[in-house]
């Protein structure tokens, strides 16, 4: 059945599916995709965005957020949170579902990958430096670009009118892109608390051989973090846009 929590839900996981798969594919021991570096994850995180985004559309989501942030954020604008209540919960058990699946793809490779840090990155996000303000700011500045560029893409003040609704997804995926190749390599821009706490919840569950800590201490700068980048891009969209 197609409603909205559904098309959250399914075009969530395919997001985490394929954007944990990429980093999956990079990271972890004996893949073909080993060591190919930063540049294929970012790639493969936007690829995951196009395809989250069509499959969220196709079954029931009309925003195909795929991200709190991106739901508090309009919700911000609007005034209205009738859709937080519905779109963040089918969010974060899509993002759980999603990493559940990149496990089970990657199944014999978890045991072959010694360094436990690896393992979490193919599920989470993680900070090249620890430094919880500087993270803190990466996580909310990340937001801010993703959810106010989103807005000013499909605002209608441009020279040229608003764009095809059929070329909005290509142009989100092309922005997600820009901002791992920009942005990414302070905190590897979770930018969306779904995208990061539900695969975090699902490394501390799943039988992971050898995986060592989740990591929860630094859990909470991917969830606060941008859902503050989203009030911000909420007000500065309805100051600017």
């Amino acid at each position: 059945m197609a409603t909205p929590f559904v098309g959250e839900m399914l075009g969530t996981a395919v997001l985490i599916l394929l954007g944990n798969g990429a980093v999956a594919n990079v990271v972890l021991t004996e893949t073909k995709g080993h060591n190919a570096g930063w540049v294929v994850i970012a790639a493969g995180w936007a690829m995951a965005v196009l395809c989250g985004v069509f499959t969220a559309l196709a079954t029931g989501s009309p925003d195909a957020h795929l991200n709190p942030a991106t739901t508090l954020a309009f919700a911000v604008v609007t005034n209205d949170y009738s859709k937080v209540t519905t779109y963040v919960p089918a969010q974060f058990l899509g993002a759980f579902i999603g990493a559940i699946l990149v496990w089970l793809q990657y199944l014999p490779h978890w045991e072959r990958t010694k360094d436990q840090g690896m393992k979490l990155a193919a599920f989470c996000t993680g900070p090249a430096i620890r430094n919880a303000r500087a993270n803190l700011i990466s996580e909310i500045v990340g937001t801010i670009v993703l959810v106010f560029v989103i807005a000013a893409m499909f605002s209608k003040q441009g020279a040229n009118g608003p764009i095809s609704p059929g070329l909005g997804p290509y142009l989100v995926a092309m922005l997600v892109w820009g901002i791992g190749l920009s942005l990414g390599g302070t905190t590897g821009f979770a930018i969306n608390p779904a995208r990061d706490l539900g695969p975090r919840i699902a490394h501390a569950i799943l039988p992971i051989s050898g995986k060592g800590s989740s990591d929860f201490a630094y859990s909470w700068i991917p969830v606060v973090g941008p859902l503050m980048g989203a009030c911000i891009a909420g007000g500065l969209i309805k100051a600017f846009i």
